[in-house]
């Protein structure tokens, strides 16, 4: 069961530049600032800058489906011909994500909530 598209990231290649265009395009600060990732939450979305996302493969934004169980939902989208792009991983907080890629070459991020 999906919870909908909650979270967008951005693969980014100079994180100040970046933060500077979407903290003015989102008039807020961010709540999470790190070297490694920063997320704005507006709207009711969540907006990641990913400086490591070009090194990871990642060529434009990825979309994120909030999911109640996300190994089930990978293992869904698996069986019904996605590849894994990249494996259930806690990224903080207890909260897991993973990427797979259909077969029409579109990637799939999926978020499990903490």
């Amino acid at each position: 069961m999906t919870e909908g598209l909650k979270t967008i990231i951005y693969p980014v290649k100079d994180i100040d530049r970046a933060k500077a265009m979407f903290g003015g395009l989102l008039g807020v600060e961010p709540v999470m600032d790190e070297p490694y990732y920063v997320q704005y939450n507006a709207a009711g979305q969540e907006i990641g800058l990913d400086p490591n996302g070009h090194g990871k493969g990642m060529t434009g934004p990825v979309p994120y489906w909030h999911v109640a169980d996300i190994n089930q939902t990978v293992a869904v989208l698996l069986d019904a011909g996605a590849e894994s792009l990249q494996d259930v991983q806690d990224v903080g907080g207890g909260r897991l994500t993973a990427t797979v890629r259909d077969a029409d070459g579109n990637v799939i991020g999926l978020v499990q909530p903490s």
